[in-house]
């Protein structure tokens, strides 16, 4: 197909797209004659993708680089592919840091009690239930800022409700990567990462708070 009907399939402009192939996010493609070329559906599902990673997702250029090049290299497996995806969807907890250390310069953000004792948490949760992540991932990173920000408030205790949210995540995880295995091509696969994770993060609090309304009703509501 030539880029015209490629921009109307995909509803991305012509000048995005050759954007796109420009920074190496797209294939350029094949040429048939000085100043045409020819495309493929593979650059219509890596447009979806690109499209997912940057409005779905919130990635930069610069990071929808990053995971499109892990797609390209046929040696980073499946699960080092995914794993680049998601990590880059998760709230990064620098910019949690960022946010506070600029309210209060004079904290060290990094070596407040609170947050060494929250990342000491979140290693032996990690440890306790064998999770095949590391205490320094981002995600790990954001819990531990959860928590450390919890105890700031007065409500460190909460932090006694972890394991439990941990084997609900579990279940949620399961249910996510069941659904992703549906998808067969490595740009799919991504992309149901991407739209799981942030839509997903979504349906889960939306079902937790019917779940409070439920729970309090139960609990409560004979109170009125």
């Amino acid at each position: 197909m030539r880029i015209g009907e490629l921009s109307r399939r995909t509803g991305v402009s012509v000048p995005t797209i050759k954007y796109y192939v420009r920074e190496g996010l797209l294939p350029a493609g094949r040429l048939t004659s000085p100043n045409q070329a020819s495309y493929e559906e593979t650059h219509v599902r890596r447009l979806r993708l690109i499209r997912a990673l940057l409005d779905v997702g919130g990635l930069s250029v610069a990071g929808v680089g990053a995971v499109v090049a892990a797609i390209d290299d046929e040696e980073r497996s499946l699960h080092d592919v995914l794993g680049e995806a998601a990590e880059r969807v998760v709230p990064r907890y620098e910019e949690t840091r960022d946010r506070d250390a600029a309210a209060d310069e004079e904290t060290a953000e990094d070596s407040r009690p609170p947050l060494v004792a929250a990342r000491a948490k979140v290693a032996a949760l990690i440890d306790r239930r064998g999770w095949r992540t590391e205490p320094e991932a981002p995600a790990s990173e954001a819990l531990a800022f959860a928590l450390a920000a919890l105890d700031d408030a007065g409500h460190g205790g909460f932090a006694d409700l972890v394991d439990d949210y941990a084997e609900a995540a579990e279940r949620v995880a399961h249910a996510d990567l069941d659904w992703v295995a549906r998808n067969v091509v490595r740009e799919e696969l991504v992309e149901s990462v991407v739209i799981g994770t942030v839509m997903g993060d979504a349906v889960f609090s939306a079902l937790r708070r019917m779940a409070h309304v439920d729970a309090s009703d139960r609990l409560f509501g004979m109170e009125r």
